[in-house]
């Protein structure tokens, strides 16, 4: 089998080849892209961490209780938010937060257009199920090499990275709610002469928002997740207090902040769990 060998496919010069043309010719956009970023992110952090914390745990525990209108979830979500202040973790903890809502702020840009844009059109879905797969599949790891080749360490490297991670959900699920709308309902749109136009914003979208809202859940998950990523490229937030605890074996450290992590994600989850 030694011939097969010798005739080896060049994947990884070829990647690398890509990424060397890019970086020559594509330095333009890439600073461009890194400086909107850098505004978003600072423009949230600013919002987090400006005023005092008691006034942001309370308008987060307000629009909970706007969303809910029940004690139960508002209750929790203040509790949550005083046990990170006492572990000491609320800078770290907004930190996370910026980061998590740049990127649900990237994806649902991105996303929801080319999710509806696939449900129209079955060949486009098809040339992009495997694209979306191989974002998926791919380890997350191998996103942060060309993350700082082009924008170098620090908050933006980490979120480019969470974006291509996660934007695969709410492609997939606007598609799939868009795609599943029942056909007697496009029929009898038609019938009564709306445009497609129409057609998307009065009968696809409001049929297939809970599967946006899932799709808006899981961005927020799967981003959260990454947050002990983004921390290898110079991110800051939750993710460093582990990193530094698995540098030093530090078990205390690493429980602390990753029990805070698992805090922060239940909360979210609460938050955006809604019945209706």
């Amino acid at each position: 089998m030694e011939w097969l060998t010798d005739t080896k496919i060049p994947v990884g010069k070829t990647a690398a080849s890509v990424f060397d043309w890019l970086q020559v010719h594509g330095g333009w956009f890439f600073d461009g892209l890194a400086v909107v970023m850098e505004a978003m992110i600072d423009a949230i952090l600013w919002v987090f961490q400006t005023p005092p914390e008691w006034l942001v745990i309370a308008v987060i525990v307000g629009l909970t209780w706007a969303l809910h209108r029940s004690w139960k979830v508002p209750l929790f979500v203040a509790l949550g938010f005083l046990f990170i202040l006492n572990q000491g973790y609320w800078e770290e903890t907004t930190e996370s937060l910026t980061l998590v809502l740049s990127a649900c702020v990237v994806c649902m840009l991105v996303g929801v257009p080319i999710g509806i844009a696939a449900a129209h059109r079955p060949r486009l879905y098809a040339w992009m199920r495997p694209v979306l797969d191989l974002m998926q599949t791919l380890p997350t790891f191998v996103y942060l090499i060309p993350a700082i080749v082009f924008f170098g360490i620090g908050m933006v490297p980490g979120l480019l990275a969470t974006v291509i991670f996660v934007v695969p959900a709410p492609i997939r699920l606007t598609h799939l709610g868009v795609s599943s709308t029942p056909r007697p309902l496009l029929e009898a749109a038609q019938a009564f002469g709306a445009t497609p136009r129409q057609t998307l914003w009065k009968v696809e979208m409001p049929y297939a928002l809970p599967q946006i809202m899932a799709g808006l859940n899981q961005t927020i998950m799967l981003s959260l997740s990454m947050v002990v990523i983004a921390a290898l490229v110079g991110a800051d937030g939750l993710g460093v207090p582990v990193v530094r605890a698995l540098n030093q074996v530090n078990t205390a450290l690493g429980f602390e902040s990753g029990f805070i992590i698992v805090v922060v994600a239940i909360m979210l989850d609460r938050i955006l769990r809604v019945e209706r």
